[in-house]
């Protein structure tokens, strides 16, 4: 049983794909191709300032050997992050290496690039998607959605389109089936030391023939043994602490903030019931008054026409207290209606 570092932190990860035989068996795992050589391009996109998420980034150029005996090359751009991002970072990345003059092939008077594998190794798991290992590789079709192979790879299209590799470490669970599996199984989160994750208990015995992952194991025995190496998993740990910190107050933050805008959906509910009530009640206010306005025409009307009765008898020769007996009326009414 070994005890090698963990090859998740960004510093062991970095320590181990330095070394260009390592590297070489690694991308060849996962690329499924003959690589004849690699080597780490100049300009590295790793975060020598932290920010918000980590994100680690490594460039390889590869000369791979295609099936038909010819040599190509080829850009990897291998992305690591702890932490679920958002994909524009990956996108800005890779936008990036698309405008960059040096992927150009110097020899081509076109000015195609060379082709482009993106892979993404992340901590994190990617939905329900189960496969640990997921290839993501562009096809050509035609309008009818029949697929175009003749004249494919062309050079033009391989420079504007990229296959992708997506590994989700947490579904590496030591079973190993292939070449790839093999080589990813330094990864297995689930082999890590219970009094660090730092480090990882590795059984090497049943690949102890293994010429390529014997490199593999060396250098993640070494990094374990480098201080240096041992004090940045330290830092790693202490930065993402506080990213953690962080996120649990912004989660906790928005838990609030969710149950304040309930709060305040119930409350303006219940104020537009409450103005709903007062509308009812004012419409209903409206009628009564509505009601009365016509009760009060009506009455007027009626007045109206016992007044002209009352003056009709008059000047028949009819006396008041006469009128007010037989309408059976007070006689201060009719008073009232022969003065109005």
């Amino acid at each position: 049983m070994l005890t090698i570092a963990n090859p998740i932190y960004d510093s062991v990860f970095k320590f181990l794909m330095e070394d260009t035989r390592v590297a070489r068996t690694i991308l060849s795992a996962l690329l499924k191709m003959d690589i004849l050589e690699v080597r780490m391009r100049p300009h590295e996109y790793s975060n020598s300032q932290r920010d918000t998420l980590s994100m680690f980034r490594i460039d390889f150029g590869a000369t791979i050997r295609n099936s038909d005996g010819s040599q190509q090359m080829i850009l990897i751009e291998v992305q690591k992050t702890w932490l679920e991002t958002e994909t524009l970072r990956f996108r800005q990345y890779l936008g990036a290496q698309y405008q960059r003059k040096d992927n150009i092939i110097a020899e081509c008077k076109e000015g195609y690039a060379m082709p482009m594998v993106a892979v993404y190794i992340l901590g994190h798991k990617v939905g329900d998607i189960e496969e640990p290992v997921l290839y993501v590789q562009h096809e050509a079709y035609d309008y009818n959605e029949n697929r175009v192979t003749k004249g494919l790879p062309n050079p033009f299209v391989d420079s504007l389109t990229h296959n992708s590799i997506i590994v989700q470490i947490p579904r590496l669970h030591g079973q190993i089936n292939n070449r790839l599996d093999k080589v990813l199984s330094v990864f297995d989160q689930t082999l890590h030391a219970e009094e660090s994750e730092h480090f990882l208990n590795y059984d090497d015995s049943p690949y102890g023939d293994d010429d390529e992952l014997q490199p593999i194991l060396h250098r993640l025995l070494m990094a374990a043994a480098d201080a240096d190496t041992r004090q940045d998993m330290n830092v790693e740990d202490e930065y993402y602490s506080i990213i953690e910190k962080r996120d649990t107050d912004i989660m906790i933050k928005d838990k609030q903030l969710a149950e304040k805008t309930v709060l305040l959906q119930q409350k303006d509910e219940q104020l537009s019931q409450k103005d709903e009530q007062l509308s009812q009640k004012d419409e209903q206010l409206s009628q009564k008054d509505e009601q009365l306005s016509q009760k009060d025409e009506q009455l007027s009307q009626k007045d109206e026409q016992l007044r002209r009765s009352v003056q009709l008898l008059l000047k028949a020769g009819l006396s008041i207290e006469t009128i007010a007996e037989d309408m059976n009326m007070p006689i201060e009414h009719i008073q009232q209606l022969v003065q109005s």
